[in-house]
């Protein structure tokens, strides 16, 4: 396992001081990062190897978002490796040692020589935890249901691009949660499911379509012949709203 700690700052906050959905998403994003540097096969090591690991589904539950100046824990550990697909799981601690956000995430290996997805390299099994999340199994796949309703397009910038060439996984969250607040601008979210399917460059435009059902949202962004980039399910919290 690797943890590091941190503060809740003023730039990561919504209107109401408290933690923003892509903000929680960058932390978690951020610790796998800084564990494969821990581990000495960060950037470069991937690069000299000619592999990169892409984030292909999240599961991702959230019990409260911590406020401004709040201490937070942020942990993750790889659980499982089947030959192409690596499972690592997040967690989000307050400072009484409270999860407030665990998170699943299926990965897998890409040959950047190839320009495909590979076999993961026998050199990362060596770091497989045999500690087991409780948690739901997290599905590849959303499932869109009902008829969208188109709410905007956009252009694929440099601001949304990643060290891998494309929009970066949190760029995508982020798009999705503005779509669901322009029809529920007081959504809280519970629980959220995230599909990359193929990834937008600089100089494609992002459809985007919003799908209601029953209180909670799905998001596809797509391009223009409805092809989804990434589709994004977020649920609405219950009983155990923020305060």
């Amino acid at each position: 396992m690797y943890s590091f700690t941190s503060r809740v700052r003023y730039s990561e906050c919504d209107e109401r001081l408290h933690l923003t959905i892509p903000a929680f998403l960058n932390y978690l994003q951020d610790c796998s990062m800084f564990h494969c540097e821990h581990i000495g096969h960060g950037f470069a090591y991937c690069a000299e190897h000619h592999f990169a690991w892409f984030v292909i589904a999240w599961q991702i539950e959230v019990a409260r978002l911590p406020a401004h100046t709040e201490e937070i824990r942020i942990s993750t550990w790889c659980y499982e490796m089947t030959p192409t697909v690596a499972k690592r799981f997040f967690t989000i601690e307050d400072a009484s040692g409270a999860t407030i956000v665990r998170a699943d995430s299926l990965v897998v290996a890409f040959d950047t020589n190839l320009g495909r997805a590979a076999r993961i390299p026998d050199a990362e099994r060596v770091f497989v935890s045999d500690e087991k999340p409780d948690f739901p199994p997290t599905k590849r796949k959303i499932k869109l249901n009902g008829t969208g309703e188109k709410l905007f397009e956009m252009p694929v910038t440099e601001r949304l691009i990643d060290t891998n060439g494309h929009v970066n996984n949190v760029q995508y969250v982020a798009i999705a949660e503005d779509a669901i607040r322009m029809r529920d601008k007081d959504f809280e979210l519970g629980r959220m499911y995230v599909q990359y399917r193929t990834a937008a460059h600089l100089g494609d435009t992002m459809h985007v379509w919003l799908y209601a059902e029953d209180g909670d949202y799905s998001v596809s962004i797509a391009d223009k012949d409805g092809n989804s980039y990434a589709v994004v399910r977020m649920e609405r919290r219950g009983p155990c709203a923020r305060k």
